[in-house]
Order: C-alpha cells, then sequence, then structure tokens
C-alpha cells in the first residue's frame, strides 16, 4: 500500500513538473511577446502631445496672436449619468438646446467632446452641476487680442487650432511642430509616473514686418475713408520702398479672426493682393519710366493735346479739360489722356508692354500670404485695335493693389523692383533666429537717372496745378500719382457710368522715402476722381505716420540750415 502511495504522489509530482514546464513555456516562448505588450499596456500609458502654436508678433515685439489655456468639456458614454433634468441644466449653462447636447453623446464609446474652450466662468458653472462622467481638458485656443487689427495678414485658425488664412496657414509649418505621441510609466494604480517629460510641443514665433502703431493709424483712416464716401470696399498698403517690408496692410470689409469661422467671404478676401481691377493713371508710369529711359521723351519735351481727344482703333478718348501745347512732365501731372496716348504711341507695343513687364504688371508679387493672384497684360500680338488708346492710360490690364505699389517702388528706390514680404524672422521657442528674411531681394529694372528724374515729375503732381495736390504732407515734399478707373459691369460687360475706383499711389518724403503707399477706394459715392476720394486719407496717415516714426520735417531741416545776423 506504502509503495502504491508512493508512484501515485511521485506521478502527480512530476506531471505537475510537467504543467508547470509547459505553462512557462507558453508564457516564456509561444506567447512572450503578446504578453510582454500586454504589461506594457498595463504599466505604459500613451499620451498625445500638445502642440502650443508659436506667438505671431509685430516688428516692435508687440504680440498679435497667442494662446490662452482653456477648459474643454467631455463625457465617458459609459458612466454618463445624467437625466433629462441634467442635460437641460447643462445646455442652459452653455447656452445650447438640449438637443444639441445630446447629439454630441453617442450610444457607445468612452470619449465624446461636448463643447471645445469654454469660457474660465462657463467651466466653474458646469463643475457646479456635479454630472457623473463629465470631465474636462486643458486645451490651448488661438487668441488676437488687437480683434480686426491687421485681421487680412494675421488670417486665423480652426477649433482643432487647424490653419485656415493669413500668416497662420503660409507659415503653419513653423507656427507648429509635429505633436506625436509619448510612452509614460504609470504605478500599479494606474497614475502616471513622473518622467521629466515635456508633455507640450511649441512652435515657432514669428516676427513680421508690420507696426502695429502704422497699422492702426492706417485702418482709422481707413475707415472714415468708408464712411465718408459710403464705399463698398477700400484697400491701403504701407511699404518700405528699399527692402519691401509691408508697414501695415488693410481691407475693408474685415472681420475678427477670433470669431473667423463666423465671417462672410467678403469680409475675409485680402483685396490688396486677390482682387484685380484697371488702374487708370497710376498705370501711366509705364509710359512715363519707359519713354524716358529709351530717351524718346524729356520733361521738357511738348506734346499738342489742345483738341482734348485722340482717336485709336475707331475709338476717341477725351481729357477732362483741354491743356493746349503741354509738356512731358505737365502730361503726367495734369494726367492729360490724350498725351499719354500720344507718348504711348512713340513707346510703340512692344516697348510699351515690356515695360509693364519690368515694373512687375501681371505677374505676382511673391508676398507670403496665401491666395496672391498675378493679374494680366496680353502680349502685343493678342491687342486689339484699340489697345494702344487704352493701355497707355490704364485700361485692358488688370493689376492688384500691391503691384502698382511696387512699380512705384521701383522710381522711389532709385530703380529696383523688389520682393514685398510681411514676415521679418522666425525664431525658434528660446528665441534664437531660425529663418530672417531683412535681406532685399531686388532686381534693377531701370536706371538711377530715370528713376530720378520721374520722381522730380511726380512731385509736380502734388503740387498746385497737379491733379494730386489733396495728398501734400505738411513740411515734407510728396511724390505721388492720382487714378480713377471705371469698373466693367458685369452684366454688360461694359464700362459702368456709375461705378468706379478711386486711388493714389505715393512716397514720402519724395527725396528720401521712409514709406510707400496705396490707397485704393472702390465704388465711391458722391465723387469718383482719386484726387478727391483717395489722395486725403494718402495724406492723414503719412502725417500720421511720419510723425510717429519721428521723420523731420524738410521746412524744419531748411530753416536750421539758415544763418541769423544781427
Amino acid at each position: 500500500m506504502g509503495k502504491k502511495r508512493a508512484i501515485i504522489l511521485n506521478t502527480a509530482i512530476i506531471f505537475s513538473f510537467i504543467l508547470v514546464s509547459l505553462r512557462l513555456t507558453d508564457l516564456m516562448i509561444v506567447n512572450h511577446k503578446r504578453l510582454a505588450e500586454r504589461a506594457k499596456q498595463q504599466h505604459v500609458k500613451v499620451e498625445d502631445i500638445q502642440v502650443r502654436r508659436g506667438i505671431i508678433f509685430d516688428r516692435q515685439g508687440r504680440d498679435l496672436a497667442l494662446n490662452l489655456d482653456l477648459e474643454s468639456l467631455y463625457c465617458d458614454p459609459e458612466k454618463l449619468a445624467a437625466d433629462n433634468d441634467d442635460i437641460k441644466r447643462l445646455a442652459s449653462v452653455v447656452e445650447k438646446e438640449p438637443a444639441f447636447i445630446l447629439s454630441k453623446i453617442p450610444h457607445e464609446g468612452r470619449f465624446a467632446w461636448i463643447e471645445r474652450k469654454l469660457k474660465p466662468e462657463t467651466a466653474e458653472k458646469i463643475k457646479g452641476l456635479d454630472i457623473e462622467g463629465l470631465a474636462f481638458l486643458t486645451e490651448a485656443k488661438r487668441i488676437y487680442p488687437r480683434r480686426e487689427l491687421a485681421s487680412h495678414i494675421l488670417g486665423f485658425v480652426g477649433v482643432d487650432n487647424q490653419a485656415l488664412e493669413g500668416i497662420e496657414l503660409k507659415y503653419d509649418k513653423y507656427l507648429k511642430t509635429m505633436g506625436g505621441k509619448v510612452f509614460l510609466q504609470r504605478d500599479a494604480s494606474g497614475r502616471r509616473i513622473s518622467s521629466g517629460v515635456d508633455m507640450e510641443a511649441k512652435g515657432n514665433n514669428i516676427v513680421l514686418t508690420i507696426d502695429e502703431v502704422l497699422q492702426r493709424i492706417l485702418e482709422k483712416e481707413l475707415d472714415k475713408a468708408m464712411a465718408q464716401w459710403r464705399a463698398a470696399a477700400a484697400t491701403a498698403i504701407m511699404m518700405n520702398p528699399y527692402t519691401g517690408d509691408i508697414l501695415a496692410l488693410a481691407n475693408r470689409p474685415a472681420y475678427d479672426p477670433n470669431r473667423g469661422g463666423e465671417a462672410r467671404d467678403a469680409e475675409k478676401r485680402n483685396r490688396a493682393i486677390t482682387d484685380c481691377y484697371e488702374p487708370g493713371s497710376t498705370f501711366k508710369i509705364v509710359i512715363g519710366v519707359g519713354s524716358l529711359e529709351e530717351k524718346l521723351a524729356k520733361p521738357g519735351t511738348l506734346f499738342d493735346v489742345s483738341r482734348g481727344s485722340i482717336d485709336a482703333g475707331g475709338k476717341t478718348i477725351r481729357d477732362v479739360h483741354k491743356y493746349g501745347v503741354i509738356n512731358f512732365q505737365e502730361v503726367i501731372q495734369k494726367s492729360s489722356n490724350v498725351g499719354s496716348i500720344m507718348v504711348g504711341m512713340k513707346l510703340g507695343r512692344e516697348r510699351l508692354y515690356k515695360y509693364a513687364k519690368l515694373l512687375g504688371v501681371g505677374e505676382k508679387t511673391g508676398i507670403d500670404l496665401p491666395g496672391e493672384v498675378s493679374g494680366w497684360i496680353y502680349p502685343p500680338e493678342r491687342w486689339s485695335g484699340t489697345s494702344m488708346g487704352a493701355i497707355p492710360i490704364g485700361q485692358e490690364v488688370a493689376v492688384t493693389p500691391l503691384q502698382i505699389l511696387r512699380a512705384y517702388s521701383v522710381v522711389a528706390n532709385g530703380g529696383f523692383l523688389v520682393r514685398p514680404h510681411v514676415v521679418s524672422e522666425i525664431l525658434s521657442p528660446d528665441g534664437q533666429a531660425i529663418v530672417s528674411f531683412k535681406d532685399a531681394d531686388k532686381t534693377r529694372v531701370i536706371s538711377a537717372k530715370t528713376a530720378g528724374i520721374f520722381k522730380d515729375i511726380l512731385k509736380t503732381v502734388v503740387e498746385e496745378g497737379g491733379t494730386g495736390k489733396s495728398a501734400s504732407v505738411g513740411g515734407n515734399k510728396v511724390a505721388g500719382k492720382t487714378g480713377t478707373a471705371q469698373m466693367i459691369n458685369p452684366v454688360t460687360k461694359r464700362y459702368s457710368k456709375e461705378k468706379y475706383v478711386s486711388s493714389f499711389v505715393g512716397f514720402v518724403p519724395a527725396d528720401n522715402p521712409k514709406l510707400a503707399m496705396i490707397v485704393v477706394v472702390y465704388e465711391p459715392k458722391g465723387q469718383i476722381y482719386g484726387g478727391v476720394v483717395a489722395a486725403p486719407v494718402f495724406s492723414e496717415i503719412a502725417n500720421q505716420a511720419l510723425s510717429y516714426l519721428n521723420v523731420p520735417r524738410e521746412d524744419d531741416m531748411e530753416l536750421s540750415h539758415l544763418t541769423v545776423y544781427r
């Protein structure tokens, strides 16, 4: 009996060892990888790294776009314990209908957003409801503290911080970094064990070329013009003509980027670079610099415009006034259409087209903002019989306001075509410069001599007898040009007799420009001429801008050089 018992015991022990060995083989060899992964999941928590967009500054370091930490409400549907009264109370706090709250709660799953990026006071009220299954996560909300200011430059982001317009979109890859995931150790209770891992990825910061003060001045005066002339829209751009730095840029209508998703398309349009128009007399810079560069005219070259009209391809073009015999300088100063067409005919189709292209007409400027269009000017072989009467005075061509400003900057800076830009540099989160745009990208397109002569001619436009006298600035000489152009009626495809585009473009101080600027007003009511509608806006902005920039008055400088004898 004892021997039998021993056999049974030994057999049981051996069988147990075999079972243990088989189990160990299963755990350590057969299912090792799967079980190790399960253990890792129990002790390691995978979390997303939150991406915080970089800050956007103006040229003086003032923040124009930043982030604010706000709480977002979510629910765990499996744990949610909310009756109809709870749903109604929650809906009341977030100012929504109960049906909206119910639509956010799925029938299954462990996570669902209810409302994102709540105001702090709203989040506190929700916490006071004490509804089981509701919880909060902290998210960064993009904030634009200056509201409408520079909205067409800054752009905006969506609720998930996805870039949608402006600098936010153009430089999105710099402003945000790849968030990714991080693996964190957990204790037996599932709590995260601190490992010194940074749970937030910070984007690079961007420094713009614009100045908040200049931007505010420009927008204030643009608003006044919109109200005074009951205009449909308006655009103004201020630029350093030597570097292409955009100092200010605004369009009306505008929008608040904090509520960008609610803005209408017409409010979000950056008309400075997306809207084409026929420039009218501001286009006369082309025949002006072209004829000087080709030595076809001098300031004193005479033109007989006494008829007050000229025929071109069966079409009669008239001057507003009959001027008699005037010189080339007066053709530009008085904006004579007849004289400009005569100059254009001397220049000829090929050379007229050549200088239009040299000045950037029909080409994108390359500005670092999304949505820029090129405009157009047809090559000479596609011109009609009336083109030689139309193109010299700014018809049958389409430009953006920025294109015209860049063309006049060629004269202001001594003959160079610059590339406009709104970003100065990109800084890493710790403040190190990683990209800089401070070196001007420019190409000589006309001689310094031609630029100097035409600059002197443009000064006379803003003097007594010129069409742009209202653009004058106290104490400093202005060089510039007025423009008045009929708009095309989209129904009839003919020039409208009611809708016009009024503009003025110029630079100041004329002999040592600190800024070049264009003002364009669409469909003004009561007056149509650029010298009446747009020129005074230029004057108001320039006066305030020069004062802010501490640019000395030229008349004060002249007085300081006088010697007083007693």
